[in-house]
């Protein structure tokens, strides 16, 4: 009776990804931890080299992306959208997402301390992925990883980003676009001192953007959103 070989452990993960690697081996390394290797004799390469090439890659492909599909954008704009897709945060939502913790390879330290779902291990080891696929099959494979894996989630993810962050975003776009960095100024501070109101300001050239919030920096938040909103329809 004729038994046909057992499945490769990392065709499930290709699936997820959306693309079939010629050399498992890259994709492997990607995988794996370099607290993995420290506790092995044999121990293959990690992924800490691929991770700063996917880096690259991940900001490459991001920024064809947004300047292929948002054609009325200026460059600031541009800017704080690669920066949005290439995030830590997002990234890390995304390896979430197809269940790439359970693929890592780490040491015992590392698994006992829940590495498998740390975020900042997740988005390294995702940039990784990236590195492989474009060592594996050049750009042609990295498009592939994006168009499964970010295409998808680019609503959310810029949406996320301004509202995780939007005095990153707001700086991003002004220096991007006006050269300038935004300026924050305290208007007042109300209400009991157990339960104040901080009243803020916000600048980027000729624009501005008012915010109030229970702490500076909530009110700072809000002011940076609202002048973002207003920025971004300009």
């Amino acid at each position: 009776m004729f038994l046909l070989p057992p499945p490769h452990p990392l065709r499930e993960l290709e699936k997820r990804l959306g693309y079939r690697f010629k050399d498992r081996s890259l994709l492997q390394a990607a995988l794996t931890h370099p607290s993995h290797c420290f506790e092995q004799d044999d121990a293959p390469s990690h992924n800490q080299r691929l991770e700063y090439l996917g880096d690259a890659v991940l900001g490459l492909l991001a920024a064809q992306y947004a300047f292929d599909h948002h054609t009325d954008a200026n460059e600031g704009q541009l800017t704080v959208l690669r920066s949005q897709v290439a995030s830590g945060k997002a990234l890390a939502e995304t390896a979430r997402a197809i269940g790439l913790g359970a693929f890592l390879r780490l040491g015992k330290g590392e698994e006992r301390s829940g590495g498998r779902e740390r975020a900042s291990m997740l988005a390294d080891s995702l940039e990784a992925v990236f590195g492989a696929a474009w060592q594996d099959g050049g750009l042609r494979a990295s498009q592939k990883l994006f168009t499964q894996l970010i295409v998808p989630r680019l609503q959310t993810i810029a949406t996320a980003g301004s509202q995780d962050n939007p005095k990153g975003a707001l700086q991003e776009l002004a220096q991007g676009t006006y050269q300038c960095t935004p300026v924050y100024e305290g208007l007042a501070v109300e209400g009991p001192a157990h339960a104040p109101r901080y009243r803020t300001r916000v600048r980027v050239q000729d624009q501005e953007g008012l915010g109030e919030g229970t702490t500076r920096r909530a009110a700072e938040a809000e002011a940076a959103a609202q002048l973002l909103a207003r920025l971004q329809q300009r």
